[in-house]
């Protein structure tokens, strides 16, 4: 980002170590900058699920580098997950055309559940694969595959977590970080907010909000799509020997297993 500071920027890496993204000023104004976004941010900035996109600019590196307007505010907590706005903001994302052509246009296929198992057989280490914990939720997803048509997919953010929305100081909602977007069931967002942030008994109510009934098929969709989402968080803690975290989402597959055991 030599580019930038020659210029006169003002530059803070946010975010870890990869240096991708920058909090940066200059004259006054406040930007959030990242190298080598995906072109859907433009279509996100204009549904106003992202803060607005200023300008893109190709440097002398190759690199493509976008700015956002910096927007003071904080992450939701997980309480305010349970939030009719965070259960209309998904819906608002799973139900546009305009995000779903975008990504369509970009040459992305549907993430189907069996591509999405196949991944799961074929990635998880001999030390992740053992646990008894994990083979349970991997036989429970052998059986249980969801069939769904690729006509009924649509676009998902793929880590809703809370960490990921952000509240501005002006009191409006964005949902951030899409490098793991994806053409999906939309039970694979929904399934990792209820499990992770509401209680059971408040499923009807949330999703009576985003604009859907709880039905036998969907119950079972999202605790297949959770599985899979736990499996991989599983995998990549113990990619990082972050043992701690691997055993807590292990906890999390066997609860997943063992609520709404029906289905």
């Amino acid at each position: 980002m030599d580019h930038f500071y020659q210029l006169g920027w003002t530059l803070d890496p946010i975010g870890g170590s990869s240096k991708s993204a920058y909090k940066a000023e200059i004259d006054g104004d406040k930007f959030f900058l990242k190298r080598n976004t995906s072109p859907f941010i433009t279509t996100l900035s204009v549904e106003g699920i992202v803060p607005q996109l200023v300008w893109t600019k190709r440097i002398e590196t190759g690199e493509v580098v976008t700015a956002q307007h910096w927007k003071n505010g904080r992450e939701l907590k997980k309480t305010e997950m349970n939030s009719s706005r965070v259960a209309r903001l998904m819906n608002k994302i799973h139900s546009s055309n305009k995000l779903l052509n975008t990504l369509e246009q970009l040459g992305m296929k549907p993430m189907l559940p069996e591509i999405l198992l196949n991944k799961i057989q074929t990635s998880l280490s001999p030390k992740v694969n053992a646990h008894h914990i994990v083979r349970d939720s991997i036989k429970y997803l052998e059986n249980k595959v969801p069939k769904i048509d690729a006509e009924f997919c649509r676009v998902c953010h793929g880590d809703v977590n809370h960490h990921n929305w952000l509240l501005s100081d002006e009191d409006e909602l964005f949902l951030v970080d899409w490098e793991g977007a994806m053409i999906a069931d939309p039970a694979i967002d929904l399934g990792m907010v209820l499990y992770t942030y509401v209680n059971f008994s408040e499923w009807d109510d949330w999703l009576s909000k985003y604009g859907r009934p709880l039905d036998f098929d969907l119950r079972q969709r999202m605790k297949w799509y959770t599985l899979v989402q736990g499996i991989t968080m599983v995998q990549w803690y113990e990619d990082r020997k972050r043992f701690r975290e691997m055993n807590e989402w292990i906890l999390f597959l066997n609860d997943v297993l063992n609520k709404d055991k029906f289905v």
